[in-house]
């Protein structure tokens, strides 16, 4: 063979690794995408899992703190109209009984 022709078999040679070495790449790069598509899958069902629980359990508390705030409100109105109820009775003249201890 001529030199000119063993050149052209080595640059060949050459791209055609080239080539082989850039689809290995690929494959490789492709396996490793399917395999931590496969991952998320498994795992998301599991952080959903979570994060509902964890959404259930702070509505729980938002549920109970509301409950204490509602609470506390209707307390400070039952005082109010207590003490205005009071007045009230102290202008006519009249007052509660308070038993004294």
């Amino acid at each position: 063979m001529s030199t000119e022709k063993m050149a052209e078999v080595e640059e060949s040679f050459q791209r055609a690794m080239g080539l082989k070495k850039m689809v290995d790449r690929w494959r490789n790069s492709h396996t490793h995408n399917l395999w931590q598509m496969t991952l998320s899958r498994r795992r998301n069902p599991y952080a959903i899992l979570r994060m509902q629980d964890i959404m259930v359990q702070e509505l729980s508390l938002v549920n109970k703190q509301l409950l204490m705030v509602r609470q506390a409100a209707l307390h400070q109105l039952f005082e109010k109209e207590h003490r205005q109820y009071q007045q009230e009775l102290n202008q006519m003249g009249k007052a509660f009984y308070v038993e004294r201890l």
